[in-house]
């Protein structure tokens, strides 16, 4: 009985010095208060392109957990319906954009969707969403995330995709699902990337005992309309 107890309380400790780390890691110093805002970065669309529309588009993003430690953390699903953009068949591109500081964390429907069993505490996504958007992606400097693709040529089911995050850009190959009827254009897809391709340093503590994987899982609804 008393190995039980001894068990059970170093892992609830442990539990809670996870919790609290993840809670109350000590952001980076802030941007000088003179330095302004970076700017949203320029969209050029034609008169021809469907505008992508934001309440019915969706970038959803699934962060896993890793390290000897994993059991003791959650993956999390960030993601974002406040997208700017446009999609132009014509000319075989679309271009898009959302802001870091818009994105939602662990919202219990998309997590049910992405196969996400639990469902993290208000105060864990709490402290996930301030180490996340502070000490990981700094937003606060590198606020705006921008997509650039075009279709590889002669397939409207895959596309080079340029990503600027960080003040980094990476090329990918994407495959894609595309309908169009005219006045509407639906896009579909998936993939992958990792965050230290963009100079982004994936959170870890205890050495790396717990730990968030470097690669994100992309997933992509896109619906403009003209």
């Amino acid at each position: 009985m008393r190995k039980k107890i001894c068990k059970w309380t170093f892992r609830t400790a442990l539990s809670a010095v996870v919790v609290a780390i993840s809670a109350c890691g000590t952001p980076p110093p802030a941007p000088p208060a003179a330095a302004p805002a970076p700017a949203a970065p320029s969209l050029q669309a034609s008169q021809a392109a469907h505008r992508i529309v934001a309440g019915e588009s969706l970038i959803a993003i699934t962060v896993r957990r890793g390290g000897p430690l994993a059991r003791m953390g959650h993956d999390h699903l960030v993601a974002t319906r406040q997208i700017e953009g446009f999609v132009d068949l014509e000319q075989g591109r679309t271009e898009l954009r959302f802001r870091l500081d818009q994105l939602t964390v662990d919202e219990a429907a998309l997590r049910k969707e992405a196969g996400l069993a639990t469902q993290p505490s208000a105060d864990a996504i709490d402290g996930t969403r301030r180490n996340m958007f502070s000490k990981v992606l700094q937003a606060q400097a590198y606020p705006w995330v921008l997509v650039r693709a075009a279709f590889e040529a002669g397939m409207k089911d895959r596309l080079r995709v340029e990503v600027t995050l960080h003040g980094v850009t990476r090329s990918y190959q994407v495959q894609m699902q595309l309908r169009e009827d005219g006045s509407t254009v639906l896009a579909n897809g998936a993939f992958t990337v990792k965050q230290s391709d963009f100079g982004i340093t994936p959170f870890a503590v205890f050495g790396g005992a717990l730990a968030v994987k470097d690669e994100l899982e992309l997933k992509f609804a896109i619906s403009a309309r003209r």
